[in-house]
């Protein structure tokens, strides 16, 4: 049938406003999770309360293991300590979790408003690293923020490895192991790197990138090796990054929102889709079988059994016989 964009746009709206006590379910089960991992990236909206140029902001959170895990958007006019914490707080009332952000400093105020153990991102210390081997205009600054890209802040490789090849076979990693390999090996870098940091700072302009890399490694140091006492959590924020660049790539075809409702209805149906695929269940088929019965679903269960994860039994029932 020929459908005009207001009517496609429209029932596209209907259709992620009604699975929306799906979202609450899986937020819920988001807060009970140890650790949770928020970042965010903006966007345009058209029609609100600020000019259509003003950004707005999609901020994603993720939690859960292997099989069961949980990926949720959330649309938000304004990036506010407010906001921010308003996703942290559940029916049971405040998370009380680990948190792992980019280092934001309205993380900060988060996370010492509900009493959170706040850990950054070594990725995100990297970039400034990277980002001074390539502007500076010293040669030496350059090797020395090589020294720290290749010799430092490579820590975590061999772990990172250990567990995909586990999860690839169904399987997790212990904990102990995790804890022993971090002992034996990150401990002891993470040492040397500060140090070398240390030595350095006071003869490096604080202006300059390789200054700036190394005042944000000084500054940040306590949440950037938090890793270290906790050996579940990973040493950098790029599983929900990655997460987020569907959508970052998506904002260069669509540009822009028109509405706030069109907008949440979009965080819902993002929040559907990447629970389904990072859960090993084709997106495609999980809508189709999630829209066929929503509208049966009239108990608690009823919604629970619409959950990716519970859902993939209906997933490889639909799969034809070898």
């Amino acid at each position: 049938m020929s459908l005009s964009p207001g009517t496609a746009g429209t029932w596209v709206n209907a259709v992620g406003e009604a699975v929306l006590p799906l979202i609450n379910l899986m937020h819920e089960e988001l807060l009970a999770h140890p650790f949770v991992q928020m970042d965010e990236t903006y966007l345009q909206v058209v029609r609100s309360d600020k000019a259509p140029a003003s950004d707005h902001y999609m901020v994603v959170r993720a939690a859960g293991p292997p099989g069961r895990r949980i990926i949720l958007f959330n649309y938000e006019p304004s990036r506010t300590v407010a906001a921010l914490k308003n996703l942290l707080i559940g029916p049971q009332g405040p998370y009380t979790g680990k948190l792992l952000t980019d280092c934001l400093e309205l993380y900060d105020t988060v996370a010492e408003a509900l009493k959170l153990v706040h850990l950054g991102c070594l990725q995100h210390c990297r970039t400034y690293y990277y980002k001074a081997a390539k502007v500076t205009e010293l040669p030496s600054e350059k090797n020395l923020a090589r020294v720290a890209l290749e010799d430092y802040i490579g820590v975590e490789r061999h772990i990172k490895e250990l567990r995909e090849v586990r999860e690839k076979s169904g399987e997790t990693l212990p904990l102990e192991a995790v804890k022993k390999i971090r002992q034996e090996r990150s401990t002891p870098l993470m040492a040397a790197f500060k140090e070398w940091v240390g030595a350095l700072l006071p003869a490096v302009p604080p202006q300059s990138a390789l200054g700036k890399a190394l005042s944000y490694t000084i500054n940040q140091w306590s949440k950037l090796v938090g890793f270290l006492e906790h050996p579940e959590l990973p040493v950098d924020n790029n599983y929900l990054e990655n997460q987020i660049r569907p959508f970052s790539t998506g904002r260069r075809a669509w540009l822009f929102a028109q509405t706030q409702h069109g907008v949440r209805a979009s965080a819902n149906l993002y929040s559907l889709v990447s629970c389904a695929r990072v859960n090993g269940f084709e997106p495609h088929a999980y809508l189709l079988h999630l829209f066929e019965e929503l509208p049966k679903a009239s108990i608690a269960e009823a919604l629970e059994a619409l959950l990716p994860w519970n859902a993939k039994p209906v997933q490889q029932a639909m799969r034809p016989a070898a």
